[in-house]
């Protein structure tokens, strides 16, 4: 088959379509023909070098993919061939074709073409399990997502509007803000311009926000600890401001915050199948009414996935940039 393969650790002219093995799958795992891979922004973190595959995981990029089932494990009941399915992956989607163990499988929701369900279960997976699984986000609860415009951002506007909560959003450009607000979003801040401490606790009548979920990291923690309101949450997902801060403790204790942590990639098997379960119960039927819909930006082929790379670490795009081989 074809993959993409990281020629030596660097920019996006390191990535290379070649002729590699096919993969082997185990006896509870699945292969998958694929007919789009999406990219997150770990994805740009493993080509450069920063972020290397977890042991036992594919040595391909792509976190995420839709496709046909070409072959079944032994031990794996619930799928067949010929199914069409999106399935969240530790690795290995930048290819023609993928093993993916049976538990981290979802059928593709009605309304959703097959090669779009590849934009929804990293986003899916990472909302859900964040926001709603560890923060609780409900009804009635404001909500503060930044990065609004961002694969993640559009998936956290949609679940959470259909979930009930007030929505609030940071982003850079006005073409970005008016696009989340197209999507729900309650309030629409531009970080460039505005302070979002002091619009989140205006928008809030002075109290702050319920929950956060940030990708940024020690750049916005200490603002983020401001920003929330008493048994406020903040979740963080990413660095893309740093990992090294200082916060001032005394923000935490008289509001009674909590400030957590999660990613993906690292968790056990039986943790993502766990999610993944979750997500169909919880998500999925909202994405067949139509509620939430996965946002692509742009596809590219395979053999362009440099170029791919190249658009999402512009930040020019809103929602899921895919591959397609």
């Amino acid at each position: 088959m074809k993959a993409v393969v990281i020629t030596t650790a660097g920019g996006p002219e390191v990535l290379q379509l070649q002729q590699v093995n096919d993969p082997e799958i185990k006896d509870d795992e699945i292969l998958i023909k694929v007919e789009a891979t999406a990219l997150n922004r770990a994805d740009t973190f493993q080509r450069n070098g920063s972020y290397p595959p977890p042991k036992g995981a594919s040595p391909y990029l792509g976190l995420e993919c839709s496709g046909t089932i070409q072959a079944v494990g032994k031990d794996v009941s619930r799928w067949k061939v010929g199914d069409q399915v999106c399935a969240l992956l530790n690795g290995g989607g930048y290819a023609e074709k993928v093993a993916v163990h049976g538990g981290h499988v979802l059928p593709i929701p009605p309304g959703v073409s097959l090669k779009d369900a590849a934009g929804l279960p990293e986003a899916a997976c990472t909302v859900w399990s964040t926001v709603f699984m560890m923060s609780r986000l409900s009804a009635g609860e404001t909500f503060l997502v930044h990065g609004g415009s961002s694969g993640i951002g559009t998936f956290a506007i949609q679940i959470a509007k259909n979930k009930g909560a007030t929505v609030l959003v940071t982003a850079g450009s006005e073409e970005k803000l008016a696009f989340c607000k197209k999507l729900g979003a309650d309030v629409c801040i531009n970080y460039k311009r505005e302070d979002f401490v002091s619009r989140a606790k205006e928008e809030t009548g002075g109290k702050g926000v319920d929950v956060i979920l940030d990708c940024i990291g020690a750049s916005y923690l200490q603002r983020n600890l401001d920003s929330l309101n008493f048994d406020g949450r903040l979740f963080i997902i990413g660095f893309q401001g740093g990992a090294v801060t200082e916060i001032k403790l005394n923000t935490l204790l008289p509001k009674r915050l909590t400030v957590q942590g999660a990613a993906l990639r690292p968790r056990s098997t039986e943790n993502k199948a766990m999610v993944v379960s979750e997500v169909e119960k919880n998500v999925w039927p909202a994405v067949a009414a139509g509620k939430v819909k996965p946002i692509i930006y742009k596809s590219f082929p395979l053999s362009e996935a440099g170029e791919a790379h190249r658009l999402m670490e512009s930040s020019a795009h809103i929602g899921k940039i895919l591959l397609v081989p």
